[in-house]
């Protein structure tokens, strides 16, 4: 490594350190000021009780059989005030409250990652990845696998030990046999000599879904925007001539052909055609601008939102409706 690259990365070291004491130091100051990462609830009473009917109604005075839970709302900023938490009507939600340092702690993990990789940042990331790998496998299995495979199997079973309000009038469906097969086959990847069992499931789920996907495709990428592109250059409305209307629809006509002959290559771009082919090509990074633009915009949303939350709902900086 040469002096100067090492000079960087010490200069980036310690504007990174500095802005972390700085933060270190606003934490201490907040918690010591005010209700930094702590959230407050206040609860709600709901009861229903049953009439000569069986139905069931809301009511203010609950007795003995009626069904009753408790719901807490977060208790905002403007309105938590220490004469508030005093008088005993609202509580300090230590789930919640955990759940918010966890939301922040691990937000700030991924954020290291602007000084380099890291082992918080390393942690973070494994933590996210076998979570929401365990948080589909799990609603796979209940959302998927045990009602639309095992519960057409075996619906009586699945009824009475997983799900008692599936619907079993319509009995054992063995066509579904078929799939149970598949997965059964697909199964055999894991086997060290039973590989090539698994390529035919793997080969029919590619084939169908390839289908699948192609009809959509070609429904909205291409018959749609065909259909899209194929517009009347003179618009007419109620007051007549509708110039903004006509100019949009000759603006889109000349950019779409200007665009096609960019890259129809079989003539050499020159004179008219190399002209117009220009013009498509500032059409197109007009066009990719636009959309670049646009993700970066969604991106610097998902970044001011986590700023919000890290300002606002835990360190109380911003104060919350």
């Amino acid at each position: 490594m040469d002096k100067s690259s090492e000079a960087s990365k010490n200069s980036n070291t310690l504007i990174w350190g500095i802005i972390f004491i700085i933060g270190a130091i606003m934490l201490v100051w907040s918690m010591s000021t005010s209700r930094t990462g702590q959230v407050w609830v206040t609860p709600e009473q709901h009861a229903f009780t049953a009439d000569a009917d069986g139905k069931y109604s809301a009511t203010d005075t609950p007795s003995s059989g009626d069904i009753e839970w408790v719901t807490y709302n977060v208790v905002p900023d403007s309105e938590l005030t220490q004469e508030v938490i005093d008088s005993g009507s609202v509580t300090l939600s230590w789930s919640r409250t955990i759940g918010l340092w966890l939301a922040a702690i691990f937000t700030l993990f991924i954020l290291s990652f602007l000084v380099g990789d890291n082992p918080a940042y390393k942690f973070a990331e494994a933590l996210v990845v076998g979570t929401s790998a365990g948080y589909v496998m799990v609603i796979g299995i209940w959302d998927v696998f045990v009602p639309l495979l095992l519960g057409k199997l075996a619906p009586g079973f699945v009824q009475t030990a997983f799900l008692p309000g599936m619907d079993v009038s319509a009995g054992t469906q063995f066509l579904y046999i078929i799939p149970a097969i598949l997965i059964i086959m697909l199964l055999f990847q894991l086997m060290p000599s039973g590989g090539w069992i698994s390529r035919w499931p793997i080969a029919f789920f590619i084939g169908i879904t390839a289908g699948y996907r192609m009809i959509g495709y070609v429904e909205a990428d291409l018959v749609a925007q065909i259909k899209a592109g194929i517009v009347p250059l003179w618009v007419t409305g109620e007051n007549g001539f509708a110039f903004w209307a006509s100019f949009n629809a000759v603006l889109l006509t000349v950019a779409t052909l200007s665009a096609m002959i960019y890259f129809f290559f079989s003539v050499e771009h020159k004179g008219f055609i190399g002209k117009t082919a220009r013009i498509g090509i500032w059409f197109l990074m007009i066009t990719f601008g636009a959309s670049f633009g646009y993700t970066v915009m969604g991106r610097i949303a998902l970044l001011a939102a986590r700023l919000e939350f890290l300002f606002g709902d835990w360190l109380h900086f911003i104060p919350s409706s």
